[in-house]
């Protein structure tokens, strides 16, 4: 009468983090190493693995995709306010006489700390511009 089949025993070499890894995640479900070291290669060599590992990927590069919409979004709001305040200042600004221009640039310097002050007290306390304006803006008749 034959019993059931026993396990055959198998010695890896592992790298330093690797093991590191395997006993952490062991200890944090309180199981053995063997066991835990056994499910990943049943599951690596399962069937279904490329298509769990490509839903994986699709995953990570659909959350890349979002990030990457919302960096053009937010460059894209950055470019236009610039843009925007550049053509008022440009407009409303008229160009000083020779003698006035020393005095304007030493208060602009001063403007520009206060500038660079408020810009990274807004950054450290939020909410960011990008965070005011939708991301529905209702679309506008030519």
């Amino acid at each position: 009468m034959a019993g059931p089949a026993r396990k055959q025993r198998l010695s890896v070499y592992l790298e330093p983090e690797i093991m590191k890894a395997l006993a952490a995640h062991a200890a944090r479900r309180n199981q053995s190493l063997s066991l835990i070291a056994e499910a990943g290669i049943a599951s690596f060599l399962s069937p279904d693995a490329a298509e769990r590992q490509e839903a994986t990927l699709i995953k990570r590069l659909d959350q890349i995709d979002r990030r990457l919409a919302r960096l053009e979004r937010d460059l894209g709001i950055s470019v236009e306010t610039l843009a925007i305040f550049v053509r008022f200042w440009l407009t409303t600004t008229p160009p000083l006489p020779e003698p006035a221009q020393n005095a304007a640039r030493a208060s602009a310097a001063k403007r520009y700390e206060a500038f660079v002050t408020a810009v990274g007290r807004r950054l450290a306390q939020g909410p960011m511009l990008r965070q005011e304006i939708s991301e529905e803006l209702p679309e506008q008749a030519p």
